[in-house]
């Protein structure tokens, strides 16, 4: 079985309970926009709205998440009271007035006052391994806003129609703005050249940052000297432990990710891996792989130096798919904990041995380039051979 088919399956068999509303919502946006990649360039977009008043801020704001230590139950309540509404649009029918509100969310420095109603009642959820949860759903008839403030930043880069979309999102990166602000702003199309701006899918959205933030932090990251030990950071949040090792080589990059015993016995392991020369296509693992990757070259980036990064995930019982950035900021998360050093990649290995649950056996038979690494330098399983027992769990 897939990645995706796998994931599929946790997420259709999980039973989240989501806000109840009526046809008509006042509320606050944090602020959220949602374009779905449905029938495109024809999609379904709109806002997000909390049927609370007042700064709903954290309910979209990822990078707060961990950092504020908030649980997988705390983060899917937050998500499951946001009510996204839709409408049919064309991405590059910018010119509407329904666009235009929809941007001036995106641009917005905190929460929005709103109103809405709807043509049914709002039902369900979603849950996805790409994209955060949100609760139930409706078609809008009436959407009006408050009034707000924008974001300097962003609506600098929103009225500069002279700088490419890949542009503003490294200025905004540089910037300290938050990956989740540039994210919304980029999918509702207040980025590039004037008319080659458009709507993009939300999903798409959040790996095209990523890849365009990692491939620009790579180029400087390929210039600066190399580590001179091998380091192994590590994080435990949200039903998912973490290990990074670091290796003193050039830049090459494998993700490796196992599932265990989520909905049974299963163990399923997915990976995927770049040399130097980069990548070709789509990886296969989907989204998650461009989100660490960016991670990983962040922390490398603001250290000024470069090394081979081999990145271990598991997830346990009680894991439920809540999109990407559960990846990218548990290894923001990882990269700022203090890391072990060891002399060479037997030891550090043998330490992640005892950190994982999954014995290492299994993530070298899975693997392509630690495999090769491992034989390069003559490293032998049989090394780890009766480790791979849970720890005490990692400080956060």
């Amino acid at each position: 079985m897939g990645k995706g088919a796998y994931l599929k399956r946790i997420s259709s068999s999980a039973r989240i309970p989501s806000v109840e509303v009526g046809r008509d919502l006042e509320g606050s946006t944090p602020p959220s926009v949602f374009i779905g990649s449905w029938n495109y360039p024809k999609v379904y977009a709109g806002p997000m709205i909390a049927p609370i008043h007042g700064d709903t801020l954290v309910m979209d704001t990822p990078e707060t998440w961990i950092p504020g230590e908030k649980t997988q139950e705390e983060i899917l309540g937050f998500r499951m009271n946001l009510v996204r509404g839709k409408r049919p649009v064309h991405v590059e029918d910018l010119g509407s007035g329904y666009i235009g509100k929809l941007q001036e969310i995106a641009l917005s420095s905190g929460s929005v006052e709103s109103e809405a109603s709807f043509r049914e009642t709002p039902r369900g959820f979603s849950i996805s391994d790409e994209h955060t949860p949100y609760g139930p759903s409706g078609s809008l008839e009436r959407f009006d806003l408050g009034t707000m403030k924008m974001d300097r930043d962003l609506e600098r880069v929103f009225h500069d129609s002279d700088l490419t979309a890949s542009e503003a999102v490294i200025s905004l990166h540089g910037g300290n703005i938050p990956f989740s602000a540039i994210q919304k702003a980029f999918s509702c199309g207040t980025m590039g050249i004037g008319k080659r701006r458009r709507l993009v899918p939300t999903r798409w959205s959040i790996t095209a940052c990523d890849s365009t933030i990692g491939d620009h932090l790579l180029r400087g990251v390929k210039k600066s000297p190399v580590i001179d030990s091998c380091r192994v950071h590590e994080s435990s949040t949200l039903n998912n432990r973490y290990a990074v090792l670091l290796l003193p080589t050039g830049w090459q990059y494998e993700w490796m990710e196992a599932f265990l015993q989520i909905m049974g016995n299963e163990e399923m392991i997915f990976a995927d891996h770049e040399t130097g020369a980069g990548k070709t296509g789509y990886s296969s693992v989907g989204g998650c792989y461009y989100s660490c990757k960016m991670a990983v070259l962040e922390a490398l980036a603001r250290e000024g130096r470069q090394a081979g990064a081999i990145v271990f995930r598991e997830a346990y019982k009680g894991y439920v798919p809540m999109g990407v950035f559960n990846v990218r900021e548990n290894v923001r998360n990882a990269m700022k904990n203090q890391p072990h050093e060891f002399e060479d990649m037997k030891a550090a290995l043998a330490h992640i041995s005892t950190r994982m649950k999954l014995p290492l056996r299994q993530f070298v038979e899975e693997s392509t380039l630690l495999r090769q690494l491992m034989k390069t330098r003559q490293t032998t399983l049989s090394s780890f051979a009766g480790k791979g027992e849970p720890t005490a769990p990692l400080p956060v």
